[in-house]
C-alpha cells in the first residue's frame, strides 16, 4: 500500500549511536566555496533565503541519481549541521534519515546494484564485489561482478567491464524502452558504480582508471571528456597542497595507530606531483567527478530533450577515504565538508541550465571505523578478524581433518566473512562433508554471529516487511542467489572488522550485516516540493519504484521489491 511520509520539522541535531559509541557532531557552521579539486576557503556562506515556489506539474525533464559511497547514516547523522552546500539542499526536500540496504553483504557492488533496480541482491544476482566460480574454465576462478569472464581478455583485476551479471532491468533502462529518446548516462571512480546504476543500455558511462576517464571498450572519448582528461592530467601532474581544514574538525585531529609505524587522524590530503593514486583517495575525486558530469550535461544537453533523461553520478572517494584513514578522523571531517561543497556545485549547475530536475541521494552501504581507534573510544570488542578464517587457512585445516589431499585450493573465499565456496575437484558427497565440517568449524569461532548453509538459504523466504526487524538470517538470504552464493554464508559478530592486519590504504572496511553498514541516508528534492523529514525506516529499493511513478512509468506489476514512497502527495508524486 503507499506510504505517506508524516512532516516532522524538527532538525536539531542528531545523536547516533554507533555499537556504544556517541557520534555528536559540532556545532559550528561550514562557509565558503573552492575551485574544482582545490582547497577549503574560509568565507561564510549566506543563508538561503526563502521563497514561495509553485509546485511542479508533470514528470521531470531529469533525474539526477547520486550515490556517496560509503556514506552511513552515522556520518550523515554527524555532520548534518555543518552542511551549507548541496546537501543543505537536500536537506530542504524529503528526507529519510536512517534508510537501509536491508542485505548482508554490504559491499560497493550490491548496494549499488539495489540502487535504481528496486531489488534486493537476491533478485538482481549482484551477491558480492567479487564472487567465485570453482568450475570455471580459468584459472583464476573468481568473478568479478561487473566483468565479462566469458571473454579472454579479462580478469578480476583487469576486467573487461560489463552489466551482463545484473539481473534486473535499472530505471534509466525502464526510461529508455518506454521512449528511446531518453539518455542514460553515468559516471563515477568505479567501474560497478556505473554499470550497476547504468545497466545494460546505457548511452555514456564513464570510470576513473590510471588517471583518466575510461568507458566501456569500442567507444572513444567525446570532446566533454577529453577536456575533463586534460584537466585531471594537468590536475595529478601540478599535485596539491594539503587541505585546510574547518575549525570544525579540529577535535578529530588525533593520531591513531593503525599498525606498525603507521598512523591515521591527522591527513590533509596533500598531493605530490604525479600521483594518480593519491588524488583517487582524496575529495579531489569526487570534485573531478563532478566536473565530468557538468561537462556531459552541457555536450549531451540532459533534460533538454524530447523525453526524460537519467544521470547517474556516483561519488567514491568516501568510500577511499574510510577504507584508508578509517570514518572518525581529520581526513573524513574535510572529506565531508568537500562532498558538500561538490554537491552543491553540482546543483548550480543544474539550476543555471533552468531544466526541471528531481534529485535522489543515497549510498551503496555504511561502513565501521578502525578498530583501534574505537577501542581507544571505548569499544574493547572492536577487534581485527582472526586470520584462521581466510579461505586458504580453513581449507588447509579441514583437508588434514577430513584426510583429503586435491591440487589446488580446497575453499574459495573474497576474505575473512561472507561466502565460501567449496572446490569442484570433490565427488558430491565428499563436497557436502566439506561444507559440513565447514559450517560446524565456524559456528564453534568466537568471532562468527551466524553461519547458513546453501541448502538452509535456499529453504528461506524472502524477506519482507520492516528490514530494521530481519533476522541475520533474512538479511543473508536477502543477498542469496543459488546460482552465485557460496556453499556456506558465514557472518562476522558485531564490530569485528574483517582485515587481519591494516596497512597503508586499507585500515577500516564494511561489507557486515549490522545497522552501521546497512543504514544510509536517502534523500529526495525537487523544485517546489515541500520538505519533510521521516524516520521511518524505508529502503533503497524503494527508490526506483518512487521515482518510476514520479516520471509516471507504467511498470508491470512485481517488477520492484520496493514501494513507493509519496514525497508530496501532489500530481505526479503521489503513490496513490
Amino acid at each position: 500500500m503507499p506510504f505517506r511520509a508524516c512532516r516532522l520539522r524538527d532538525r536539531r541535531p542528531v545523536v547516533r549511536s554507533l555499537l556504544g559509541l556517541s557520534l555528536t557532531a559540532s556545532l559550528v557552521a561550514l562557509g565558503g566555496c573552492t575551485a574544482p579539486y582545490g582547497r577549503i576557503a574560509r568565507s561564510p556562506a549566506p543563508a538561503p533565503v526563502a521563497t514561495a515556489v509553485p509546485a511542479p506539474s508533470g514528470p521531470p525533464k531529469l533525474v539526477v541519481a547520486i550515490s556517496v559511497d560509503q556514506f552511513s547514516a552515522d556520518l550523515f547523522a554527524q555532520y548534518r549541521q555543518h552542511y551549507t552546500g548541496g546537501l543543505a539542499r537536500l536537506l530542504q526536500g524529503g528526507v529519510f534519515p536512517s534508510a537501509f540496504q536491508s542485505h548482508a553483504a554490504t559491499e560497493t557492488c550490491p548496494g549499488h546494484s539495489t540502487l535504481l533496480t528496486g531489488a534486493h541482491p537476491s533478485r538482481t544476482g549482484i551477491i558480492a564485489n567479487t564472487w567465485f566460480d570453482p568450475g570455471l574454465a580459468r584459472a583464476d576462478k573468481a568473478v568479478y561482478c561487473a566483468e565479462d569472464e566469458t571473454d579472454p581478455a579479462s580478469s578480476p583485476r583487469n576486467p573487461v567491464v560489463s552489466a551482463g551479471h545484473l539481473k534486473v532491468p535499472t530505471l534509466g533502462e525502464r526510461m529508455k524502452q518506454a521512449n528511446p529518446a531518453s539518455r542514460n548516462v553515468a559516471v563515477s571512480a568505479k567501474d560497478r558504480a556505473v554499470m550497476m546504476m547504468g545497466g545494460h543500455a546505457i548511452d555514456q558511462g564513464w570510470w576513473y582508471l590510471k588517471g583518466q576517464f575510461v568507458t566501456l571498450r569500442g567507444r572513444t572519448p567525446t570532446p566533454a571528456v577529453a577536456a575533463a582528461n586534460a584537466a585531471l592530467d594537468a590536475a595529478i601532474k601540478a599535485g596539491a597542497a594539503p587541505y585546510a581544514a574547518p575549525a570544525w574538525c579540529a577535535p578529530r585531529d588525533v593520531a591513531v595507530s593503525a599498525g606498525k609505524d603507521f598512523a591515521v587522524g591527522q591527513g590533509r590530503f596533500a598531493l605530490s606531483p604525479g600521483q594518480p593514486d593519491g588524488f583517487r583517495v582524496s575529495p579531489r575525486m569526487d570534485a573531478a567527478t563532478e566536473d565530468l558530469a557538468e561537462r556531459l550535461i552541457d555536450e549531451l544537453q540532459l533534460g533538454r530533450g524530447a523525453a526524460p533523461d537519467l544521470l547517474s553520478v556516483s561519488f567514491s572517494a568516501t568510500d577511499y577515504i574510510g577504507h584508508g584513514f578509517g570514518t572518525e578522523g581529520m581526513e573524513m571531517c574535510i572529506q565531508m565538508a568537500e562532498l558538500d561543497r561538490t554537491l552543491g556545485k553540482l546543483f548550480a549547475k543544474l539550476d543555471a541550465t533552468g531544466v526541471d530536475y528531481v534529485a535522489v541521494l543515497s549510498a551503496d552501504h555504511g561502513g565501521l571505523d578502525l578498530p583501534e581507534r574505537l577501542a581507544s573510544q571505548g569499544l574493547p570488542n572492536a577487534v581485527r578478524v582472526d586470520p584462521a578464517l581466510l579461505p586458504a587457512a580453513l581449507g588447509k585445516v579441514l583437508a588434514a581433518e577430513l584426510g583429503l589431499t586435491i591440487e589446488g585450493p580446497l575453499l574459495y573465499g573474497d576474505g575473512p566473512f561472507g561466502d565460501y565456496w567449496v572446490t569442484k575437484a570433490l565427488s558430491e558427497a565428499q563436497r557436502a562433508r566439506v561444507a559440513a565440517a565447514l559450517a560446524a568449524r565456524l559456528k564453534a569461532h568466537p568471532q562468527v554471529a551466524a553461519v547458513f548453509t546453501r541448502d538452509e538459504l535456499v529453504r528461506v523466504t524472502t524477506p519482507a516487511g520492516n528490514p530494521q526487524d530481519w533476522s541475520l538470517r533474512d538479511r543473508a538470504r536477502a543477498s542469496f542467489d543459488p546460482q552465485r552464493s557460496g556453499d556456506v554464508v558465514m557472518l562476522l559478530s558485531r564490530a569485528i572488522v574483517p582485515i587481519p592486519a591494516a596497512g597503508p590504504g586499507y585500515v577500516a572496511t564494511h561489507g557486515s550485516p549490522w545497522d552501521y553498514d546497512r543504514r544510509v541516508p536517502l534523500l529526495f528534492w525537487r523544485k517546489g516540493w515541500t520538505g519533510f523529514e521521516q524516520p521511518a525506516p524505508v529502503e533503497t529499493v524503494d527508490i526506483a519504484p518512487t521515482l518510476a511513478r514520479v516520471l509516471g512509468l507504467k511498470v508491470p506489476e512485481g517488477s520492484f521489491d520496493g514501494r513507493c514512497l509519496d514525497l508530496d502527495g501532489g500530481p505526479g508524486n503521489s503513490c496513490k
